[in-house]
């Protein structure tokens, strides 16, 4: 099977050894400073793939490299004509004509293959309905480090994270990927999401603030208010509907940086739902009672990731000019997420009435 099949004769081994004045430094930035051809994203992909070693030991990336180290680093060399396979996935096509595609994405669908993730992605998907779709290109790449010419980015111009639902646009010509890609550099695009969070949200609000990698924890972003680091983020929110201890919240983007709504609502008190990433997988507001607490776990179970999908996707058509807007409903596991929730309040008003 596809998902099976691996590829030794495709690893490519780096190994050094540290100089004998060498400063601690963590490892993923040792590696870094070395392999200037290779980038941030690939040396952390291996790290978490658990192919980087220190004296013959797995280290994950905050071991800090000292005097006389000897360090490897396996990942693969990244061919994408003979490594990627097209796969039969179905799509959920809302839109299509010769330019673009427009689709529903499923949580759990991962855009485009990475170091654990060659198989099953969205792109795996294109490749198979489609022969010949163009490819990124660095220029209009602002928050992934990693992005390059190659036919793991085949039609991709923007994306969701695994576990976030809703609707994207793929560019199936030249034409339609330098134009959407154009837009999306330029904040051009509409985006609007709808997040359930937890707490109880102000009627509105603008959030702003630079978003980077957690220095002590790279899976992760955080917000960074001075400025020191990252990237610039805004995103604005406005609540829904209030269900006592959690909101349902719309948001839109001014820009799209990773994991950008995830980690501004966070940053303000509102960690989404069923975050694992940033804290919302947690009871975080609400009574101490056990009938309480089966309540929580049994939403969770009912929306198994974090409760976030991306509602609306705006634009210009690339070939006619026209504005175009897209929206796509709830999927069952958030609406009955917030169905539960609903019915929650409505049985704790109606017994203090």
């Amino acid at each position: 099977m596809a998902g099976d099949k691996a590829y030794p004769e495709a690893m490519e081994t780096f190994e050094v050894q540290a100089a004998g004045n060498q400063e601690p430094l963590r490892v993923d930035k040792f590696l870094l400073n070395l392999m200037y051809k290779v980038s941030r994203s690939r040396i952390q992909q291996a790290i978490e793939a658990k192919s980087v070693w220190v004296n013959g030991k797995e280290v994950k990336a905050n071991y800090k490299v000292r005097p006389k180290d000897v360090v490897r680093i396996d990942f693969p060399r990244y061919r994408p004509d003979e490594t990627l396979i097209p796969e039969d996935i179905p799509l959920d096509v809302m839109f299509e004509d010769d330019d673009v595609l427009l689709i529903n994405k499923p949580a759990g669908l991962v855009v485009h293959p990475g170091v654990g993730n060659w198989t099953g992605t969205l792109v795996n998907a294109l490749m198979y309905r489609y022969k010949n779709l163009p490819t990124q290109q660095n220029e209009f790449v602002k928050d992934d480090e990693s992005a390059k010419v190659d036919a793991s980015r085949a039609g991709i111009v923007h994306r969701l994270d695994k576990n976030t639902s809703g609707v994207m646009v793929v560019a199936k010509t030249p034409v339609g990927m330098k134009e959407l890609a154009q837009q999306f550099f330029d904040r051009k695009t509409h985006r609007r999401y709808y997040a359930l969070v937890w707490g109880e949200t102000e009627d509105e609000g603008r959030i702003e603030g630079n978003i980077g990698r957690d220095l002590r924890n790279e899976k992760v972003y955080r917000i960074y208010k001075d400025g020191s680091h990252g990237k610039h983020a805004v995103t604005h929110y406005k609540t829904i509907e209030r269900f006592g201890y959690v909101s349902l919240v719309e948001c839109r983007l001014e820009t799209g940086r990773t994991h950008q709504i995830r980690v501004h609502m966070e940053s303000i008190g509102h960690p989404l739902f069923n975050d694992e990433k940033y804290g919302g997988d947690r009871i975080r507001k609400g009574t101490v009672y056990a009938k309480y607490k089966a309540f929580v776990h049994n939403a969770f179970q009912l929306c198994p990731r974090q409760a976030l999908h991306a509602r609306e996707l705006g634009f210009k058509h690339p070939r006619t000019g026209e504005y175009v807007l897209y929206d796509c409903p709830l999927p069952h596991d958030m609406q009955s997420v917030i169905d539960k929730w609903r019915d929650y309040m409505h049985h704790v008003l109606s017994k203090n009435l």
